[in-house]
């Protein structure tokens, strides 16, 4: 168990709709209480079946080492078994811990959202890493990524000018750090009952021992 942390948290409050998740941050006296909802909220489109019981919510950074060989080995065999066959479904959401590059990138997978291709910029952008703080994340490599994905690059390049997305960026940040979100790749795995945190880039077979528990 030294090797990963989970954290399962009981149902808070079952009697409301869709049930509140008690998420407790550290320390413990300082508790936030969770839907669904809001966890997903503000994130990513979803990826899979929006009526899988099970949601993978992913905060990552673009030149995280550990988010890209999450998504260069786990994430396939993931999305395979579970998120193709409508078990599980994958979200989203940015915790930009090396700096305006990867609050860059962020911003540029919202633009390519608004021509609703986000997942195929996003899978791009890790597709093509190049390290932490290396200088990779640019705007005329945004621009060639928007490119290989078939995006309108006058469009996109008008979202990225005008910033539209960077206070939305800051603020999933900003929500990360308030529910105890410290590390990339980070993930809270939850039905309508509990709530499994994961941190880092764990073997598969905890990711699958968490599926199996809930």
């Amino acid at each position: 168990m030294s090797k990963y942390h989970l954290l399962v948290i009981p149902i808070a409050i079952g009697i409301l709709a869709g049930g509140f998740l008690a998420f407790y941050l550290e320390p413990e006296s300082n508790t936030k209480k969770l839907t669904p909802s809001k966890l997903i909220e503000d994130g990513s489109p979803v990826l899979g079946d929006n009526n899988a019981s099970i949601t993978i919510l992913e905060w990552g950074d673009y030149q995280c080492t550990f988010c890209y060989k999450f998504h260069q080995n786990t994430l396939n065999v993931i999305n395979e078994n579970f998120v193709k066959t409508g078990k599980v479904k994958l979200v989203f959401k940015d915790f930009p811990l090396n700096g305006p590059d990867s609050v860059l990138a962020a911003e540029a997978s919202y633009c390519a959202n608004d021509q609703e291709m986000y997942w195929e910029y996003h899978d791009e952008l890790y597709k093509n890493w190049g390290g932490e703080r290396t200088g990779w994340i640019t705007r005329d490599s945004l621009d060639n990524f928007a490119s290989n994905v078939g995006l309108d690059l006058e469009i996109f390049n008008t979202c990225l000018n005008e910033q539209k997305y960077q206070d939305k960026v800051n603020a999933l940040y900003e929500f990360g750090r308030e529910i105890g979100i410290d590390a990339t790749p980070s993930f809270l795995v939850f039905n309508g009952e509990e709530i499994i945190k994961i941190r880092g880039n764990q073997p598969l077979e905890v990711f699958l021992k968490t599926i199996g528990e809930l």
